[in-house]
């Protein structure tokens, strides 16, 4: 028996050609401020922002020039972008090297434990503090004020990694602690925002959290002891670059079905499958594609949602600067007494709380999931944004000053002539 079903009709010609353009137009756009902006050394994701904000209401939107996409195509180019996205943070996933953690995981948990504790409670102090307008009307107190407190304690393994490889200071003890705090960092700051997330969604219950860390640790579960071997038989087989972007899309679609972050399921994917690829660097034409086209689609869109003009407002440009300093200042703090009670010295603990502050583009993707949810408003996520980019101008100067000042050991400069593998592992800019 035949079943008649009446066929979706395609995308209309008129919204294909604008999509085309439109993305075009975002990427190019993108492409240019990147290369520009590591023409003067700066990590290619603030070009990628800068592109957006130019194209977004900050300026031409400012100047009546462009009033950028309606919603049912900000909804084409956003799902264009979550596929980059998610495919980076699975990629990113293959960056952390856990012999590493194993290696220096007491000195670094400190580091670590600093780094996420006092920025995770300034964070959710001023979320409880601050006017609940200038973040979101609809999301609760405490979703919000938990949100925040995850945003702010976030560090960026990409940005952190190639801010020291560009800089020739990865083999510098003090870089390779900053790297494995900032893994641990990552791993916790997906796991929070993943439990913060499901909350914003189901609301703020006991019932709901116990429930969002038990189906998170079911996911961990079932990636180490059934994809993980799974992806050992299958990897083997042919090139990986398709398996790889399967298991990644549909790591990412099995979380989401949870009501956990969809970024979770891909970051969790990363992990296992960078321990059972025979030869990552045969990854090398998909991370190529990632990192030059949807990558910087998915941070151009990013820009295009901030809105500049809000700064304007002394008591928005007072909350944002508050933001900002909180930030930075938790962040530092936090890396620097964690750094400090593990023997480190002065100049080191200074290193490693520069090292740690660039949030780059972990801060984005926190920022964006908090829009998505409606935790954030375009005013919170402006400002958080902001943070990404101002951390991330900011930390190698600051690395530069503090580690001139740190001597050079046998031990590195053995580790120059030699590199780790930590040392390979550092492509996503």
């Amino acid at each position: 028996m035949v079943i008649a079903v009446n066929p979706i009709a395609p995308l209309p010609a008129d919204r294909l050609l604008t999509f085309l353009l439109q993305a075009g137009v975002l990427l190019g756009t993108a492409l240019v401020l990147g290369r520009l902006a590591q023409r003067v050394n700066l990590p290619a994701v603030v070009g990628e922002l800068c592109a957006g904000v130019l194209l977004g209401p900050s300026v031409l939107g400012a100047l009546n020039l462009w009033h950028g996409p309606d919603v049912e195509q900000m909804h084409l180019l956003d799902a264009t972008g979550q596929l980059g996205v998610l495919l980076l943070v699975g990629l990113s996933g293959f960056e952390l090297d856990m012999r590493l953690v194993r290696k220096r995981g007491a000195t670094a948990a400190k580091i670590s434990l600093g780094g996420l504790l006092v920025p995770l409670a300034f964070g959710v102090s001023a979320g409880f503090l601050i006017p609940l307008s200038l973040l979101s009307d609809e999301a609760d107190r405490t979703v919000v004020a938990l949100f925040l407190g995850v945003a702010l304690c976030v560090s960026a393994i990409p940005v952190i990694a190639k801010t020291l490889l560009d800089m020739n200071l990865l083999h510098r003890t003090v870089s390779q602690l900053t790297l494995t705090a900032a893994v641990i960092d990552d791993i916790f700051g997906w796991l929070m925002l993943s439990v913060v997330s499901a909350m914003a969604t189901t609301g703020f219950r006991a019932g709901t959290v116990f429930g969002s860390v038990l189906n998170i640790a079911a996911v961990v579960l079932v990636a180490v002891f059934v994809l993980r071997p799974v992806a050992r038989v299958v990897l083997r087989r042919g090139s990986a670059i398709a398996p790889v972007t399967v298991i990644i899309l549909l790591g990412a679609a099995a979380t989401q079905a949870l009501d956990i972050e969809a970024v979770f399921g891909a970051f969790v994917c990363g992990v296992v499958l960078a321990s059972v690829t025979p030869r990552p660097e045969t990854l090398a034409p998909l991370r190529t594609v990632v990192l030059t086209v949807l990558a910087p689609l998915y941070f151009a869109l990013a820009g295009l949602r901030m809105d500049l003009t809000a700064l304007a407002d002394p008591q928005v440009a007072a909350v944002a600067v508050g933001i900002l300093v909180l930030a930075i200042g938790g962040k530092f703090l936090g890396a620097w007494i964690g750094a400090t009670f593990s023997g480190l010295t002065k100049w080191e603990a200074v290193a490693c709380g520069a090292g740690m502050n660039a949030r780059g583009v972990i801060e984005v993707i926190v920022a964006m999931t908090g829009l998505r949810l409606g935790v954030l408003n375009g005013t919170a996520y402006t400002t958080i944004v902001l943070v990404a980019i101002v951390t991330s101008l900011m930390a190698p100067p600051l690395l530069r000053r503090a580690m001139d000042r740190i001597e050079h050991t046998a031990e590195e400069q053995m580790r120059r002539n030699w590199p780790s593998v930590s040392e390979k592992k550092t492509e996503i800019p």
